[in-house]
């Protein structure tokens, strides 16, 4: 079953974390259309936060359609976005670890390096655009 985890110091609001979990997990293959949510008491349990802040994570997730929630069964992801290809992500992720290894080693803080991810990305959106 898929696991949560919370980034304390991130600064991003607990339930956008669960939210972009789920987003990244069904766009990696992670997580499957059909797979189970873990309930909204256990996530709260095992995160130690508040089960409201879990339930407004799976409202949000069903409001953007990447899950849904059946009476009586739960909380299941939806198939709504298009997965990496599995042997893109292995090929890709593997390059881009190397040069985040690069980047720490370089002293790059994590806001600096998605920064320049950030700036790479928006730079070929304009690129394609064009």
């Amino acid at each position: 079953m898929f696991a949560f985890r919370m980034l304390d110091r991130s600064g991003v609001p607990a339930y956008l974390q669960l939210v972009d979990q789920v987003r990244r997990g069904l766009l990696l293959g992670h997580l499957q259309g059909g797979d189970q949510l873990p309930t909204v008491r256990a996530v709260a349990a095992g995160l130690v936060i508040n089960p409201n802040t879990v339930a407004k994570a799976y409202r949000e997730l069903e409001r953007a359609g990447l899950a849904v929630a059946r009476a009586g069964l739960g909380t299941f992801a939806t198939d709504s976005i298009e997965q990496v290809p599995a042997t893109t992500y292995a090929r890709l992720s593997g390059r881009l670890r190397q040069w985040l290894a690069d980047a720490k080693t370089s002293g790059l803080a994590p806001e600096q390096v998605r920064a320049m991810i950030d700036a790479a990305l928006d730079d070929e959106q304009r690129r394609d655009t064009a």
